[in-house]
């Protein structure tokens, strides 16, 4: 047991309150800009006070990014995302620790493999299939001397946003680790019931699973928010643009009016539901994780 000290316990809360300023000093940065006239956020030193210029640079950033549109986009795109992987990475970890296949440990490392390849490494095969879906098909029939022309895409689509994101080793490793805390007994029990592998999914393991299931959720809707590079590559068309992709439309022009407090204003507008989505869930969101652990 470590023993505390007078400056042991100084040095920990000196360290606490610098960690604290560190992660709340851009939020305040943001909140105090936002409200503040162009004059104001360019003025040397900041002005760490807010001011009443909010709704103003909030309208005017709302204008120039096309904010509406783009918060529609985003939020059917992290929904989606969100149900498919949380989805899919239940049914994934259901079927490699109930069903007792003796390739079912091969199939969660390569599963689980796939956590160590970057984004970068993955980006370019899976645009090459969503930019030309029936590419495989026609290789591999090209093959046998037979040429086909059929061609189908998902560019500029909700599927092309979503359907490629919603594969996660995050999740199926997340659900697999709680699922391995049920005891088998519990599985013999329910067929003895006559239960079968989709009654005892539904009735049992979800209800079990549902901190699990919230903190997934969490994960999973902040990382779909969040998303720049796969939406850059898939959308031309403006009417399917993300807050993250507006973001370019809020920066300041080279040789325009440095107006950062119209950026902040739009800033703090596109992290809000992110922001809403963790404080509501975050309850649940810490306990599915130590559950997960156990």
């Amino acid at each position: 047991m470590i023993q505390r000290t007078p400056y042991a316990d100084a040095l920990t809360y000196a360290i606490m309150v610098a960690g604290f300023f560190l992660l709340i000093g851009p939020f305040i940065v943001v909140i105090s800009g936002a409200s503040q006239s162009v004059q104001q956020v360019n003025s040397v030193p900041f002005n760490f006070m807010p001011q009443g210029e909010f709704f103003t640079n909030a309208q005017a950033a709302w204008q120039r990014a096309n904010l509406g549109n783009a918060l529609l986009n985003s939020m059917i795109m992290a929904t989606l995302v969100t149900i498919g992987k949380v989805a899919l990475s239940a049914f994934t970890a259901f079927a490699i620790v109930f069903f007792r296949s003796p390739l079912r440990h091969l199939f969660f490392w390569t599963v689980f493999i796939t956590l160590m390849l970057p984004l970068e490494v993955r980006v370019v095969p899976t645009y090459s299939v969503a930019a030309d879906l029936f590419q495989p098909f026609r290789s591999i029939l090209g093959l046998f001397g037979i040429e086909v022309t059929l061609e189908w895409n998902l560019l500029n689509s909700y599927a092309g946003l979503t359907l490629p994101l919603i594969a996660t080793a995050t999740g199926t490793f997340l659900y697999r680790q709680f699922f391995m805390t049920i005891p088998d007994e519990l599985a013999e029990a329910a067929r003895m019931d006559g239960s079968g592998a989709a009654r005892f999914f539904v009735d049992m393991l979800l209800p079990l699973s549902r901190t699990n299931m919230l903190a997934l959720t969490t994960i999973m809707f902040v990382y779909a928010w969040n998303q720049y590079l796969w939406p850059l590559l898939m959308v031309t068309d403006p009417s399917y643009k993300t807050v993250m992709m507006s973001l370019r439309a809020l920066l300041p022009a080279d040789d325009g009016t440095p107006d950062w407090n119209v950026t902040l204003a739009g800033s703090l507008i596109i992290i809000l539901p992110p922001l809403l989505v963790v404080a509501f869930l975050q309850r649940w969101f810490v306990r599915g994780l130590v559950s997960s652990d156990k």
